[in-house]
């Protein structure tokens, strides 16, 4: 044997036995949940009975090779049920195999143009009400047979004639009908053990084997010939060219739509390989077509099915087609087998498998979500017209009530009770359809009222502009004032100078800073900013700093750099009251207090305040430490000043342990020393007299911070080392490269 050989062997040999050892069983128990569904189904759409057989295999083996999914099981589902048996009625067999042949191609097309996640943006409460009302319509059709009569072509006569049904009921039917039932229901309270064999297999064996021991005579299963007699090709249906397109397309979006829906879901359940949604369309269509042109019923990914898989510890799509060979063989081989089950039996659990269709879980969802009325009308529609148009109908209601809650907005004028002053809030999309809202509202609000308008939107055109504008001016001339606070994206200053855009709702720290970048080059910046803090931020921090009006109660004296680029309460994430600042040219303490500034600072803050922390923070590409590394005399007060950081350079240069954890992670030689400062400065703290007695009398922390610009971290310093300090406020060792967040 050659080596090239000798390695695939070796290769293919692990995934042989994991056929063998999870796939094999898991296998076994799809076929058995599979067979008796695929059966069902059939003789709930009108099909000829081996025609859901065919599907199953075909959907087994074709769309088991060829489909996206890796574990999803595909064949006959309850889903189509209604269309294909309206579909049959319209055409006839042969020209619904036609249609199931177009409707797989049409599904090719989906997947090779690459669309196959634009189906998973139709509205899922559309779906779910979608197979709720296949699952009742199923279940209004199936109790005439359960009962011992025929369904009816409608829903509604199958509602009318129920009553009549009743009175001639066929006991033998109600009992086999009844046993199925019986069991699928409790099947799910017996040990686990038990529940290795599915339900629906145990039930229809049960019914069978009753049906055997009955006097009566039980109307049972019609299989003529062998699964391969039953193989025909389709025909061209008779009717309108634009009739039969409308069900081809209806068959490819329901069957695409379920598969995708079914895919999203399994892959929940398993950690394996995602869905390839493209491949997955072309699978299926090719499924389909193949199908369709061997004389099955549509296919489409199943969920019932693909779940059983996952549970049984299948792990790879050779279970799929390995359930799709055991249907053919018992098809082959065991004719007899099947002819042997009852109609009463099928229809017990085609009931069954329509009232699950009904989630009581996606009931309450649509209530909790406002989307009830969607659901409520999308089932009606699909259980008393069809289902086409019952998914029509509740799309329709879907985009409407979606288009009212986006365009929606909120208008509120009402009096301030503890000044009588008046204020209107507006907050959503405001549009022109908002305009009778605005007028109604501010028609409400008295002729010199001093009035506070708390704008909220995210979208503002130009008749909503002009609306507001023109009442505020009209305000104004009879002697009220008017001022706004405009919390939400857009503003009014900005309204008028172009077209109308929807614009995002900014993070917390752009939506502070941006107005300062913005304003910083004009020729009064500080006016400026100080009018838009009014219009956008004093109304969130004015609540909070009224609780601060009466004194300070802050927790930690942040000394630190005077850079402009340092805001300490950001990259603190602390807010007003929180921090004694107190800022010079390279956060410097000098040892022997000629600062009187930070001297008064430290005893107010200790002594007065009663604060328990003390932090020092330096900053990457501090100038300061840059003028000092390199010796430039300036001839200026910063050269008097940068003196007392004069011990830091020093201990730097003789090789401070701090100089060396900054240098292994990665740090530049003028950063090196900022760090060295802050270690520098931490010790002088240790020995000042105020900050030693805090530290000794109330356990005061004194500690050292550094802020790396570019990467918008922190670093905690210390008087040896440094440390990074991650998203979860652990302090770990500094890599040996730049500093990164873990």
């Amino acid at each position: 044997m050659s080596t090239d050989t000798e390695q695939a062997a070796r290769t293919s040999l692990p995934g042989l036995v994991e056929v063998l050892r999870k796939d094999l069983p898991a296998s076994l128990v799809v076929f058995l949940v599979a067979l008796p569904l695929s059966l069902g189904i059939a003789v709930a759409t009108g099909a000829p009975v081996a025609a859901g057989l065919i599907a199953a295999v075909v959907g087994g083996v074709v769309a088991g090779l060829l489909g996206g999914s890796t574990l999803q099981v595909s064949g006959p589902a309850a889903g189509l049920t209604v269309v294909v048996a309206e579909t049959i009625a319209q055409f006839g067999w042969a020209g619904a195999c036609f249609i199931t042949v177009a409707a797989g191609a049409l599904q090719i097309i989906f997947g090779l143009s690459r669309i196959a996640r634009a189906a998973l943006a139709i509205a899922p409460v559309v779906v779910h009400a979608m197979l709720a009302g296949i699952g009742i319509t199923i279940a209004l059709q199936q109790v005439h047979v359960l009962l011992g009569g025929a369904s009816e072509s409608t829903a509604l006569q199958n509602i009318t004639e129920l009553p009549g049904q009743l009175l001639n009921l066929h006991g033998g039917a109600v009992l086999i009908g009844g046993v199925v039932i019986v069991i699928m229901l409790g099947w799910r309270y017996l040990p686990r053990r038990i529940r290795v064999v599915p339900g629906p297999l145990v039930a229809v064996v049960a019914a069978t084997g009753l049906s055997m021991l009955m006097p009566d005579q039980i109307e049972r299963i019609v299989l003529n010939g062998s699964l391969f007699d039953a193989i025909g090709l389709p025909e061209i249906p008779r009717g309108g060219w634009a009739t039969i397109a409308m069900t081809v397309l209806t068959v490819a979006l329901i069957a695409s739509v379920e598969s995708l829906l079914s895919a999203v879901a399994v892959d929940k359940m398993h950690s394996g390989p995602r869905t390839n949604f493209d491949r997955e369309l072309v699978g299926q269509g090719a499924a389909n077509m193949t199908s369709g042109l061997l004389g099955g019923l549509p296919v489409t990914g199943v969920i019932v099915r693909s779940a059983a898989n996952v549970r049984a510890g299948a792990c790879t799509r050779a279970s799929s087609v390995l359930h799709g060979l055991w249907i053919l063989v018992f098809a082959v081989a065991l004719v007899g087998v099947v002819q042997q089950i009852p109609k009463a039996a099928l229809a017990g659990l085609l009931i069954v498998v329509g009232v699950q269709l009904v989630k009581l879980a996606d009931i309450r969802l649509a209530h909790r979500t406002g989307d009830l009325v969607v659901y409520t009308a999308t089932v009606l529609g699909v259980v008393f017209l069809n289902l086409l148009e019952g998914v029509l109908i509740g799309l329709g209601i879907a985009f409407a009530l979606l288009l009212w809650r986006v365009v929606r907005v909120a208008v509120v004028a009402m009096p301030v009770a503890e000044n009588g002053n008046w204020m209107v809030s507006i907050d959503g999309t405001c549009t022109f359809l908002a305009l009778p809202r605005l007028s109604t509202e501010f028609a409400k609000v008295p002729e010199g009222a001093d009035v506070l308008i708390e704008l909220s939107v995210d979208f503002l055109d130009h008749a909503a502009y002009e609306a507001i504008h023109d009442w505020v001016r009209q305000h104004e001339n009879v002697g009220g004032t008017v001022e706004f606070v405009e919390m939400g994206p857009v503003r009014m200053d900005t309204a008028a100078v172009g077209p109308p855009a929807r614009i995002p709702t900014r993070g917390m720290l752009d939506e502070v800073l941006a107005p300062w970048r913005r304003t910083a080059r004009r020729a009064d910046p500080m006016v400026t900013g100080i009018a838009k803090y009014h219009r956008s931020h004093a109304h969130a921090v004015r609540p909070h700093l009224g609780g601060l009006r009466d004194g300070q109660e802050p927790h930690s004296v942040f000394l630190t750099c005077a850079d402009s680029r340092i805001v300490p309460n950001v990259i603190t994430n602390s807010g007003p009251g929180d921090l004694f600042t107190v800022r010079n040219v390279g956060n410097v303490i000098p040892a022997d207090g000629s600062d009187s500034s930070i001297e008064a600072a430290l005893v107010y803050a200790l002594d007065k305040l009663d604060i328990r922390s003390v932090v020092v923070c330096g900053h990457s590409g501090c100038g300061a430490m840059e003028t000092l590394y390199g010796g430039a005399i300036t001839g200026t007060e910063l050269d008097t000043w940068l003196a007392n950081a004069q011990p830091s350079l020093n201990r730097f240069r003789a090789g401070h342990p701090v100089a060396f954890a900054a240098a292994a992670a990665g740090f530049g030689s003028v950063d090196q020393l900022a760090m060295v400062n802050v270690a520098m400065q931490l010790e002088t703290l240790y020995t000042h007299p105020v900050v030693r007695h805090g530290v000794e009398e109330r356990g005061v922390v004194v500690s050292g911070l550094f802020f790396d610009i570019a990467s918008g971290r922190v670093v905690e310093v210390t008087v040896s080392g440094i440390a990074q300090i991650d998203d979860l406020g652990r302090r770990l060792p500094a890599k040996d490269s730049a500093v990164q967040p873990v």
